[in-house]
């Protein structure tokens, strides 16, 4: 069984910049692929960035390409999602994840099996 637990969201005027951090609590941490979801108020929840194991496959949603950047320390068993220029169109609930074999499309986001409680993000424009 394992435990996430987000932190480092706020508020942030557009331009700005956040790093997000995930703690992972039990499992063998560099096994799993981890990752961020988001969900804006009345839309679905969406990819945003995964990184393998090892940290050596990264894979980004197009929007936040050149902006975000995944990493992870596994010594840690931490995540960290660094957040760049950000944008109003950034603001929603980021979501740590976790999973043996992965976190975007096409793998099913309801097959996922790990999910944090969840962090906001507020970008004023």
């Amino acid at each position: 069984q394992v435990q996430l637990v987000e932190s480092g969201g706020g508020l942030v005027p557009a331009g700005g910049s956040l790093r997000l951090s995930c703690a992972a609590s039990g499992g063998t941490f560099s096994r799993y692929v981890m990752g961020w979801f988001r969900q804006a108020p009345g839309k679905e929840r969406e990819f945003v960035a995964e990184i393998n194991g090892s940290g050596g496959n990264i894979k980004y949603q197009d929007s936040v390409k050149g902006r975000f950047i995944i990493s992870r320390d596994n010594a840690k068993k931490m995540v960290y999602l660094q957040m760049n220029s950000l944008k109003p169109d950034d603001t929603a609930v980021y979501y740590c994840a976790a999973d043996l074999f992965g976190l975007a499309a096409p793998y099913p986001m309801s097959n996922i099996e790990y999910w944090g409680q969840g962090t906001q993000v507020s970008v004023s424009s």
